[in-house]
């Protein structure tokens, strides 16, 4: 079962309350992630700090697979059990009364997951689109994110998560945000999200994240996604998903 952030999952009873309770309803957004920590701990950060675009239009998450095993968590797997998840969400929001073309808060599923050096991305982002999948993707990992909060970064990885890791642990005043007095963390530590890595009381720490990752993104000339070093779209999960204008 999902994990729930936020409140209960969108099942009613049929007829929802009518159109004004339905208008007022939080939209459901169901999250498959590949990492098992960080990307849930930094949904729960901004769900948490982050000010929604519209004021009155808010979201309830789910963590679709907190319990899933490694194996479970590749993309086309992700893509395959987010499709399961949102067939049955979408009857239940039928069922409450809410239609898909006209209501803001018709639930969306969606799936976070790197290149890494997995297989079958081309054919999990095609399986998602078909199927009306969100997909947020960075490559080379979810670490280009993060540290595009902290700084532009524009070369290539290599298709290697561990640089864009070690490039993150290494910027000035990462390893404090796990203590005042902590100068280095390992890898494995900071898979731990901070608040402090990605806040900024104006929200200009987001705002800069997204624009430099639109910059890179605009870079990306193959139709082949494996090829796309550096990118991530993380920015579009936060807004089109969870409905939030910054952080």
């Amino acid at each position: 079962m999902a994990r729930t952030r936020g409140g209960d999952g969108i099942s009613r009873r049929k007829g929802g309350g009518g159109a004004k309770g339905r208008a007022a309803r939080a939209r459901q957004v169901y999250i498959f992630t590949e990492g098992e920590v960080t990307e849930p701990e930094y949904i729960d950060i901004i769900m948490k700090n982050g000010t929604p675009a519209k004021p009155g239009e808010t979201v309830q998450h789910h963590i679709g697979n907190p319990n899933a095993e490694g194996k479970l968590r590749k993309p086309l797997r992700l893509v395959q059990e987010a499709v399961r998840t949102l067939r049955k969400v979408e009857r239940e929001a039928s069922d409450a009364g809410l239609k898909r073309d006209k209501d803001w808060n018709w639930p969306q599923v969606w799936v976070l997951f790197d290149r890494d050096d997995h297989l079958g991305i081309p054919e999990a982002r095609r399986l998602a689109d078909k199927e009306g999948i969100g997909v947020a993707y960075s490559h080379p990992c979810f670490e280009l994110w993060r540290l595009l909060h902290r700084t532009n970064y524009t070369s290539s990885f290599g298709g290697v998560c561990g640089d864009a890791n070690s490039r993150l642990r290494s910027g000035a005043g990462f390893a404090a945000t796990y203590g005042r007095n902590v100068r280095s963390v390992t890898e494995q530590q900071s898979k731990h999200m901070r608040e402090e890595q990605v806040l900024s009381p104006d929200g200009s720490r987001y705002r800069e994240a997204k624009k430099y990752a639109l910059a890179i993104n605009r870079r990306s000339e193959s139709a082949n996604p494996n090829d796309w070093d550096p990118y991530t779209d993380v920015w579009s999960f936060v807004e089109e998903g969870l409905l939030l204008s910054h952080y």
